[in-house]
């Protein structure tokens, strides 16, 4: 293990690049070289965070790791990205000398520095930092596996390169995270149809054919994967294989964890499926009227497709080979020529991709929305991975988006570290030499004015039907004549070039008008509204934002005559140019309305080799994020800029008095009492190093700490105090009672001697005293408050006076009937959804689940037991489980959840399983965390003499296996009837019942399972079928017309 311990070297002692002593480019790449060939891939800038790219694992993120950056201080650990997370999360929660205040991390780099990586890593830790909710915490973690599957890709630069932009913004309350909400940018549906050379398709497609079994492919229509043209024919190698196999599996254990119902996934699936058999469907001209037919070839594929989409076979062909239109009441059929069909089937097959990946964003929103009143005030982090700067040797609509939003976040950094800043100085008539830097906002506005960018210009000629890229070029061309960042295409070259910040990228110009227009084939959304796949219907009912974010809802389905869906097209107007310019102004907002917290990821060479520095490639990397004038700005400047009041109203603790003015010499006799050191004093704000604010923390936490002990002190007097009060008070009611006792019997003496004897009733015989005669009594001990009464410290001096109790009786009947209450509702839950479940294929129980006993009955029953000795029970208080574990010295209690979709997940645990018996069967080969536990034996329910197990008298009333005359209802077991075992009961009176339904599980089917299908499985069957059939015809004819050929030949040469 590689020690986190920090030597100095050029870059200083603790990895600050602003401590550097001579600030030039090759100062600052010695440093970052040194430091990366010593696997410290971490630096500072100040309060910014550079992280190179190892390509290689390195064991700097383990719980260890994690706990010394939890309380994190800067200086006293080496620079890393838990580190960021853990400043974003204190000064989220007010800790950081800061009002609480929603935060935001912007990571930035190009395309194969480790963004997501990154974001996996700040996610995890501050998941760690907020250690409440553990259910919810695993649901969020789950998000990424499942979004980088379908909406990552290998590309020439990155083997996982994000192809969609997103910001997952965190919702707490005080330190607990009580929702997620996650906003997805401009994903490439292009990619689906099309890949360039050493690229490959979105990483679900080839998950999906390396991780579904035999018979799951069969039953979503796939084949071999070199058959479909859409993945290009390419697969992998045998290592490759396994490693997908593993992602699918992940991918399916996340779409459980954070909610996904069953037939959901199998109708994605099957969607998925339609998608690449769709795009083997080819065309041919028609001989009589020059409209095209699909091919002989392709026929099977056209039913497959229509079955995985769930529509009617012709309905599906007539969208791809012609056009239905309403011209004043009459229905125009156009037929598409071979290049129309072809992008009508592209258009399907994009739009179908597309509208999947935003629903799965939506529904993740919806299962982790937080839970909470409207009024309650939730604080935020919000966390940006968005897709890196690109260029490639092709560029095309989607890198200009991707650069664009690049642009923007170059803007926002330089806007938040240079302009905020030297204004603030020129306001306040400070002494500073301007720092220079590279101002981006000539290109954007290049890109997003209006109405003459580029983007204008571009939805403008979209409008045109009779446009062409060519015709766009030449406007683009006349308009910007003369930009300093835009260059015109150099000979035939349909295309231009746009100077970035990041440098010169040249983009070929086809299809970006067909790209932005994001036209849908006519009357394909009614075909899929009207689809018997719910999922897929509810894909085309749902509208599109402004934003391009898919808005699911529930409607009627479509009905109408033909060609009426136009309108849809028509009133749709937002271009995909313009829906991504309007999220990115949505983000941008969001942004800067928080505080910004910055991580430049860097690549150290071209080739991903580990362990290998390429000064031409980082040098540039730094030269255009403006690194070295970061670094001269944090060193020589102010970054944290409080007004007087705000200063003055945070820390007017420090001067120790009441009711201080919010004033100038208020915040500077504030000052005084520190020993801070470098800060300047303007004329309306105080400007202080990046160092300041905790200098300035401890101080406070000092006298934070102080006035704990001045509270616990004083609270320790005021009770005692009080306590004693209490104590003299009974001693004189002791007293009183003392002298009325002698009195009373001085007088009954005084009666005797002066009347006749009578027979007296009898009397109870004096209670003997608890306090011997040669003792004194003891000081009264404080009795443990019980929920149940109200009690006092001294209500256990004398056990058989009456105690000052308020309202147990009712309180004790209130308890009595909710405990009652929620053992039933929990009964009627596990006989309503569970019993059959858990059942085993002979009928019986397994023998590990006890029923409904207390955790007192399942730690006696473990007691004597072995190490690792487990046994689960039905919680008494909620609808679920609990696996209690016979651990080192103690028991532990496990709570399993049902998610509402069915599966079991143990708390805290990031695996969801099909089954209570998984779930068992898993963790008996895999511990369960935190303590790693393994469950080797079960603990058996014992014989019907000495039963252990809740009586379950409701359920077996209703399965019949027991006469109810014969089942008391009781929630105690009784001496006299011993309780029902929970194990079924051979010798009951409907044993024919057993037996039928022990013949129906030996079938193979789990009781209550029932098996998710796609809904057209059997046409799906049959189109496999047919596909199949052809090419073994194909492939005999083919080798008889060889056969042929080569006699031919033998007899003309002979």
């Amino acid at each position: 293990m590689m020690s986190l311990e920090e030597s100095v070297s050029p870059a200083g002692a603790a990895g600050d690049l602003a401590a550097l002593a001579e600030l030039d480019e090759a100062a600052l790449l010695g440093g970052l070289r040194e430091r990366f060939l010593r696997q410290q891939i971490y630096t500072d800038v100040g309060d910014i965070l550079i992280a190179m790219n190892p390509f290689q694992p390195l064991p700097l993120y383990g719980k260890e790791v994690s706990e010394r950056y939890r309380h994190h201080e800067r200086g006293m650990q080496p620079p890393h990205i838990f580190a960021v997370a853990s400043r974003a999360y204190h000064a989220m929660l007010g800790y950081q000398s800061s009002d609480p205040k929603s935060q935001c991390i912007v990571i930035s780099g190009e395309s194969g520095a480790g963004k997501t990586e990154s974001t996996k890593l700040l996610l995890q830790h501050i998941m760690n930092l907020c250690k409440g909710n553990l259910q919810l915490e695993q649901q969020i973690l789950q998000v990424n596996p499942l979004l980088e599957a379908f909406g990552n890709a290998q590309t020439v630069m990155n083997d996982n390169s994000s192809r969609f932009g997103k910001y997952i913004q965190l919702r707490f309350h005080k330190n607990t995270v009580r929702g997620a909400k996650l906003s997805e940018y401009l994903l490439e549906k292009s990619r689906v149809v099309q890949q360039d050379t050493g690229e490959r398709n979105f990483h679900i497609f080839y998950y999906m054919f390396a991780g579904l079994s035999t018979v799951e492919k069969e039953m979503y229509g796939l084949l071999d994967p070199s058959l479909y043209r859409y993945i290009s024919g390419r697969f992998g190698t045998q290592d490759v294989v396994q490693h997908w196999k593993h992602k699918y599996q992940e991918v399916c254990n996340a779409l459980d964890m954070v909610g996904f119902q069953e037939q959901e996934q199998v109708d994605m699936q099957a969607i998925l499926a339609g998608v690449l058999s769709l795009g083997n469907v080819t065309f041919e001209p028609e001989e009589r009227d020059g409209s095209v037919k699909v091919s002989e070839a392709s026929r099977g594929w056209l039913k497959a497709a229509a079955g995985q989409f769930g529509v009617q076979e012709d309905e599906l062909l007539k969208c791809l080979i012609c056009t239905v239109s309403v011209t004043r009441g009459e229905q125009i059929q156009r037929f598409h020529t071979q290049q129309q069909a072809e992008d009508a089937r592209d258009s399907i097959a994009k739009v179908a991709y597309s509208r999947v990946f935003g629903w799965i964003v939506c529904k993740i929103n919806e299962l982790l929305a937080e839970n909470v009143d409207p009024e309650v005030e939730l604080r935020e982090i919000g966390i940006l991975d968005i897709f890196g700067f690109e260029n490639f040797a092709v560029n095309r609509f989607e890198q200009l988006c991707i650069n664009l939003a690049n642009e923007q976040l170059q803007h926002f950094f330089n806007h938040h570290i240079f302009q905020m800043e030297q204004s603030s100085y020129k306001e306040e008539e400070l002494p500073w030499e301007t720092i220079t830097f590279n101002n981006n906002e000539p290109v954007l506005n290049l890109l997003l004015a209006k109405p003459l960018g580029l983007l204008s210009l571009l939805d403008e000629q979209s409008a045109f039907p009779q446009a062409t890229d060519k015709t766009l070029v030449d406007k683009l061309n006349s308009s910007f004549k003369g930009n300093l960042h835009f260059e015109p295409g150099r000979g035939h070259v349909l295309g231009f070039s746009i100077i970035h910040y990041a440098g010169k990228v040249q983009y070929m110009a086809g299809g970006f008008l067909e790209k932005n227009r994001d036209t849908l084939p006519a009357n394909i959304r009614g075909l899929f509204i009207n689809s018997i796949t719910p999922l897929l219907s509810v894909l085309f009912t749902a509208t599109v934002s402004r934003t391009g974010t898919l808005m699911p809802h529930v409607k009627a389905k479509f009905q109408g005559i033909p060609g009426t869906d136009n309108k849809f097209n028509s009133t749709r107007k937002q271009s995909a140019g313009a829906q991504f310019r309007h999220s990115l102004m949505v983000l941008m907002e969001r942004m800067y309305s928080a505080n910004p917290h910055f991580v430049r990821c860097i690549k150290p060479n071209s080739q991903k080799e580990p362990g290998v520095v390429d000064s031409q490639v980082v040098l540039l990397q730094l030269r255009y994020n403006g690194l070295l004038e970061t670094i001269r700005i944090r060193r020589d400047g102010y970054s944290w800029r409080p007004s007087f009041e705000e200063f003055s109203e945070r820390y007017r603790i420090l001067l120790r008095k009441p009711d201080i003015s919010l004033t100038k010499e208020s915040c500077l006799e504030i000052l005084k009492t520190t020993k801070l050191t470098g800060w300047i004093c303007g004329k309306s704000r105080l400007f202080f190093k990046y160092w300041h604010q905790e200098q300035l923390a401890k101080y406070v936490e000092q006298l934070e700490k102080a006035a704990v002990v001045i509270q616990k002190v004083f609270r320790g007097f005021r009770h005692r105090k009080i306590y004693l009060k209490l104590v003299a008070e009974l001693r004189a009611q002791e007293e009183a009672e003392r002298e009325r006792s002698r009195q009373l019997a001085v007088e009954a003496e005084a009666q005797k001697k002066i009347s006749r004897p009578v027979p007296m009733p009898r009397k109870r015989w004096p209670q003997p005293s608890h306090h011997p005669a040669d003792k004194p009594p003891q000081p009264p001990v404080p009795r443990p408050r019980s929920k149940l009464k109200e009690s006092t410290p001294f209500d256990n001096l004398d056990p058989s006076a009456p105690r000052p109790v308020l309202g147990t009786k009712e309180l004790a009947e209130e308890e009595t009937k909710m405990r009652k209450f929620k053992r039933g509702a929990t009964l009627r839950w596990f006989k309503e959804t569970q019993a059959e479940k858990v059942l085993q294929n002979d009928g019986a129980y397994p023998s590990w689940l006890h029923g409904m006993i207390s955790r007192r009955e399942a730690e006696n029953l473990l007691i004597d037991k072995p190490l690792g000795c487990f046994l689960v029970r039905i919680s008494q208080s909620r609808p679920g489980y609990i696996l209690t574990y016979r651990g080192e010295g103690r028991c532990r209690h496990y709570m399993v959840q049902v998610q509402p979709n069915a599966r079991y997940v143990i708390l805290g645990e990031d695996r969801a399983h099909a089954s209570l018996t998984e779930l068992v069967q898993y963790h008996q080969t895999v511990g369960i965390q935190p303590f790693m536990e393994i469950l080797t034996l079960p603990c058996e329910q014992k014989s019907s003499e000495s039963l252990d197990s809740e009586n379950l008298e409701c359920f077996s009333q209703a399965k019949g296996v027991t006469p109810p005359e014969k089942l008391p209802c009781s929630s105690s077991p009784s001496t006299n009837k011993p309780p029902l075992q929970f194990r079924r009961n051979k010798n009951c009176q409907n044993q024919q019942i057993l037996d039928d339904i022990s013949k129906q599980l030996s079938s193979g089917k789990e009781r209550g399972s029932q098996q998710a299908f796609p809904r057209l499985h059997s046409s799906i069957r049959l189109a496999m079928q047919e596909i199949q059939q052809f090419s073994s015809t194909f492939l005999n004819t083919s080798l008889q017309n060889r056969c042929q050929a080569h006699s031919i030949k033998d007899v003309e040469s002979k």
